[in-house]
């Protein structure tokens, strides 16, 4: 028996849209034909990063709002239609078919007809011009790609454009029986991007492990020391990488069961510098004060920077969530400063496009702390300089945005 390839994608994404799900624990959670994950997993992240424009496409054809099951099936047969170049006939039968097991028979003659009459030509003439028609072709939410324009002009439609360029992968051993599959090198040692990569017993061996290039990138940043707190540190990469340079690493994370990710990531890559504990950064344990020779403060934020490996973001951070983003990586920065020593250094980073998350921050922290002064950085992977840190945007830096500031403590 044949199976039905709008089944395993509609189970996953009726978890993501409507009970709110991340997409990665929307995919765990589910039972999929293993035999068809790829396939699965694909047509999931096609979905979702085309969300926008499949939403103005079912507009365009059904003024009145089809119900969230409806809605779902139509934008995986959209995304089959269009991106996976399947036979109309196929998609439809698919979806009709998908309909009646649900035991939403009374609206299969409603999805035949619109798969039927759908024609891309007609939906994108009707797109409206200027901002609004480019955020919906890119599926991008209209504040944000206004907020790109502002800040980086035209380059904007080239940003929220930008795919990622792979799986990366940081080894610790072997590599080069791995590098006969299709990769780019990054500029980092040991770290290269790959078009498909397959998990096997290297990763629970910790020969490698997945970290994307902005993670490392960050960590390239900071410089060695003694004693070093990464203070919103789960999953544990960035830990995990700092502790070959770093005599001992504190990782501070704020949920108990995201701790017990960074132990189970250190102990698989074999590292014993890093201890983890649960800790709520944004509030003053004053055992911590001036104790550490560098602290790196990679804040909670929008994670714009990372829409092309998490295109479910562009669903659920909505514009009214930036004042309390702020406000969290402002207390959290002005409380883990005091950890830092006298002429210690204090790491601030996001995965974030958006100055006011970013340089934005560090301005405000740096007005009301005369103790610290910005401190120049540079990286071998493209890059903005900006007034404080460095910029990384998605077209130049491997479909990844994050941003990355140094400030030293004075020893006055």
């Amino acid at each position: 028996m044949l199976s039905n390839p709008v089944y395993d994608p509609f189970l996953i994404l009726t978890k993501i849209y409507s009970d709110g799900a991340h997409v990665k624990q929307a995919i765990a959670d589910t039972y999929i034909e293993e035999q068809y994950r790829s396939r699965t997993v694909k047509i999931v992240y096609g979905v979702l990063e085309n969300d926008g424009y499949f939403d103005f496409c079912i507009r365009h054809y059904a003024p009145k709002a089809p119900k969230s099951a409806v809605r779902i099936l139509l934008k995986i047969s959209l995304y089959m239609l269009l991106y996976m170049d399947k036979k109309r006939y196929m998609v439809t039968d698919c979806a009709v078919t998908l309909c009646k097991k649900l035991g939403k028979g009374g609206v299969s003659g409603f999805v035949n007809a619109f798969l039927r009459r759908f024609d891309k030509t007609e939906v994108d003439n009707a797109l409206p011009k200027g901002d609004e028609g480019v955020a919906i072709r890119l599926s991008y939410p209209l504040f944000a790609y206004r907020w790109l324009k502002k800040e980086y002009g035209q380059r904007a439609e080239t940003i929220a454009a930008a795919k990622s360029a792979g799986v990366s992968v940081r080894f610790e051993k072997g590599e080069e029986n791995y590098l006969q599959k299709p990769h780019i090198q990054t500029p980092f040692s040991h770290n290269y991007i790959f078009e498909n990569f397959v998990r096997d017993e290297g990763f629970d061996e910790g020969a490698y492990t997945f970290q994307s290039v902005g993670s490392i990138a960050i960590c390239d940043c900071v410089d060695g020391c003694e004693q070093l707190l990464d203070c919103c540190a789960a999953p544990g990469g960035k830990s995990v990488l700092l502790a070959k340079k770093c005599k001992q690493v504190t990782a501070f994370e704020l949920h108990e069961h995201r701790v017990g990710l960074i132990g189970q990531y250190k102990r698989r890559m074999g590292v014993e510098n890093v201890t983890e504990m649960q800790k709520n950064s944004a509030e003053l344990d004053e055992r911590y004060l001036e104790k550490f020779d560098a602290v790196l403060c990679d804040a909670p934020c929008s994670g714009y920077g990372t829409v092309s490996e998490n295109p479910d973001i562009k669903l659920f951070r909505k514009e009214g969530d930036f004042a309390a983003l702020k406000q969290t990586q402002s207390n959290i920065l002005a409380t883990v400063s005091q950890y830092v020593k006298k002429g210690g250094a204090l790491y601030y980073s996001t995965c974030s496009l958006f100055e006011s998350e970013n340089d934005g921050t560090v301005g405000a922290f740096l007005k009301v702390h005369p103790e610290y002064e910005a401190v120049e950085l540079n990286s071998p992977l493209a890059h903005e300089k900006k007034k404080y840190g460095l910029q990384f945007l998605p077209d130049t830096a491997y479909g990844a945005g994050f941003y990355v500031a140094k400030l030293a403590r004075k020893n006055g």
